[in-house]
């Protein structure tokens, strides 16, 4: 049984919190499900909205799913999250990721 696999059945068995929301979605993300990946990760920031990796890797599925525009709010709610927990260099990532795609869009 793979990674996915190990998780969907962990999932299953009411094993249900962020991090398990997180570990899915990234791990979609890498296999190329972006779609499923930002169900995952939009329940893990719903579950707790100061995971700042978690609101990270959702913006990269948003992008990867052609939806700009939540991407950049996405990006935003994780640097809120990322400096409210003192979690500088998360917040400098999704900086730059929110800078990109705000370019992107007045281009």
């Amino acid at each position: 049984m793979g990674m996915i696999e190990n998780l969907e059945a962990m999932l299953a068995n009411g094993r249900d919190n962020a991090l398990l929301r997180f570990s899915l979605g990234s791990a979609l993300l890498g296999d190329g499900d972006a779609e499923q990946a930002a169900g995952h990760l939009a329940e893990a920031v719903r579950q707790d909205p100061e995971y700042s990796a978690a609101w990270k890797v959702y913006g990269k599925a948003l992008q990867a799913l052609g939806e700009p525009g939540e991407a950049m709010r996405a990006y935003e709610k994780g640097i809120a999250a990322a400096e409210n927990k003192g979690d500088k260099q998360a917040a400098k990532e999704m900086r730059v990721f929110l800078r990109r795609l705000q370019k992107a869009a007045n281009s």
